[in-house]
Parts: structure tokens; sequence; C-alpha cells
């Protein structure tokens, strides 16, 4: 993929490398030249210091062919605006902008971007940590679903994941072992400590918790 990201923080730089080392064509822009020394050595992407939003220099990192556009920098209104060009002026078909402020989130998302908003996923991790640690809600960016850990053991062990699934409530997505993670069939068998990851819906996570004695 061709990727531009605007803002060379611990972010955008972190994105950078990893897009980089997967051997995606990588453009990174940063207001500051000094930036660019958080990327590592093995960075072989272009880096071009000016505004994400400015015409000339998105033409220069080569949107026009752009796969994807993260804007991802310190500030809400430089990451809107820098979206906002990327999608409407040059129709670049994936664009992705970070929010710190969650009260604009929804702004964003009317205007057809999609959101990544620190401050909801880390309050949602939290959350998920201080209430039930086997809960996770912050995967699933969606107040009415979340994913739910449980480990195999007792009446579990030897059912199938089709014995185990309750439709439209609780649905088992992976398996990990320690030999690995797969993604069950309806008649895998269940092996002890195996661990179930399951998107639950959260209306019956106390149902789903009760099932299986958590």
């Amino acid at each position: 993929m061709y990727v531009i990201i605007v803002g060379c923080g611990r972010v955008g730089s972190e994105l950078a490398k990893l897009l980089s080392n997967e051997g995606h064509n990588v453009v990174i822009i940063d207001q500051k030249q000094a930036a660019f020394e958080r990327l590592s050595t093995s960075f072989n992407g272009l880096t071009l210091v000016g505004n994400g939003f400015d015409l000339e220099l998105l033409k220069q990192a080569g949107i026009e062919k752009t796969d994807a556009f993260c804007a991802v920098t310190n500030g809400d209104n430089t990451n809107l605006i820098a979206s906002q060009v990327a999608k409407k002026i040059f129709k670049v078909p994936k664009v992705i902008a970070r929010v710190y402020d969650p009260q604009r989130a929804h702004i964003y998302s009317a205007l057809g971007l999609d959101i990544i908003s620190g401050t909801i996923l880390f309050a949602a991790m939290l959350r998920d940590k201080v209430i039930e640690s086997r809960f996770s809600s912050y995967l699933i960016e969606s107040k009415d679903l979340g994913v739910l850990e449980i480990e195999v053991k007792g009446s579990l062990i030897g059912k199938t994941i089709q014995e185990v699934n309750i439709p439209g409530e609780f649905l088992v997505a992976a398996i990990r072992r320690l030999d690995g993670v797969i993604i069950p069939e309806p008649q895998t068998v269940l092996k002890a400590k195996d661990i179930l990851a399951g998107v639950v819906r959260v209306a019956s996570l106390k149902k789903i918790k009760e099932r299986f004695s958590l």
C-alpha cells in the first residue's frame, strides 16, 4: 500500500516504522525536521517538512496515488483539516483521523472519517480492567458488543464450539492454545486450558458470565 502519515510524534513515527518494515510505501509529514529523529535507521520511506493540509506538499507526497491517509498530529483541528483535504479534494479511499477530544469524535464521524480516539480507547481499557479483566469493550467500536475471554475447564472440556455458542448473544471467534491461535469450526472440540475469545452482546454479559461460572 501507499500510505501518507501526517504527524511524526510517538504514534505517527511508530506507525511509519511498522508499515515500512512490512514493505509498504510510506510518506510521513511533520512541521519540524527534528521530529523525524524518532524514525529508526531501517525506515526507508520519504519524510517531508510542512503542513499536512498543504495542497502542493501533498501532491509532492504522492497523494493522488495514495491508498490510505492517516492524520495523527497532536492537534484535533489539524487532523480534521488534513483529513478533509485528503478525502474531499483528493478522494483518498481510506482516511483515518486521530482525535483527542471525545466530544469531537461524533463530528469527525459525521464527516465520513474513520476515527481513532485514544482518550476513549484508553478510558475503556481502564474501565475493563477495573470492572472485569476478562471483558474488553474497546476491541470492538460499539457499545453494544465486546470480547470476553473464557478459560476451558471443567464441564467445557470436550464440548464443541457449536455447543458453546449462544445465537444472538455469544459467539466464539478464536481459540488460544499452547501451540498457537486458531479460528474454530462449529465442530472444533475444546481442550483443557484453551482460552476462548468470544464476541458477546453487552446486554447479555451477566447472563453469559453466569452460564460459564465467571
